[in-house]
């Protein structure tokens, strides 16, 4: 499991919980908060079974290696990062979920949407849209807007 743009590394830790048959997280960041290794002890504490299961990486998506056996997640990764954890992850042919934000809409591709919908909302249909043609299976669902307003989730598996 790879968590890209992780910042607490929170994601990595409950991707762990949630599936005990993942042997290991990465979490990748260019920079952790100031409170991942306090939050990443609490929770070893309170799941030993984390204990040496996570590990940090300082540094950019390309830093890490990915393998068509790995699941590449990211929660908010801002603008053009969120097609970089795509992009890592078609690569190697590996799962994905991730929850796009900050979209730059100046920059991203939205297609000639912006006619019909909003503008964030094209961007990740045409991301959706890319990654279906790129051989993926593709999921779109909404978390609660109670959770983020940034909430539209796009999963995808290779075909």
């Amino acid at each position: 499991m790879i968590d890209i743009a992780a910042g607490h590394a929170l994601l990595a830790h409950v991707m762990l919980l949630l599936d005990d048959s993942s042997p290991s997280a990465v979490a990748v960041d260019t920079a952790f908060a100031a409170s991942a290794s306090k939050i990443h002890e609490a929770l070893v504490r309170a799941w030993p079974r984390l204990e040496g299961r996570v590990q940090f990486v300082t540094g950019e998506p390309e830093d890490v290696p990915v393998e068509s056996g790995d699941v590449v997640v990211s929660c908010h990764a801002c603008g053009a990062l969120t097609d970089r954890v795509i992009d890592r992850a078609v690569q190697a042919q590996a799962r994905l979920a991730v929850l796009p934000c900050c979209h730059d809409i100046d920059a991203a591709d939205a297609g000639d949407l912006t006619g019909w919908v909003d503008a964030t909302l094209a961007i990740d249909v045409v991301r959706a849209v890319r990654l279906g043609a790129r051989h993926y299976r593709v999921r779109t669902q909404r978390i609660s807007p109670a959770i983020t307003p940034k909430n539209r989730l796009l999963l995808g598996e290779p075909l």
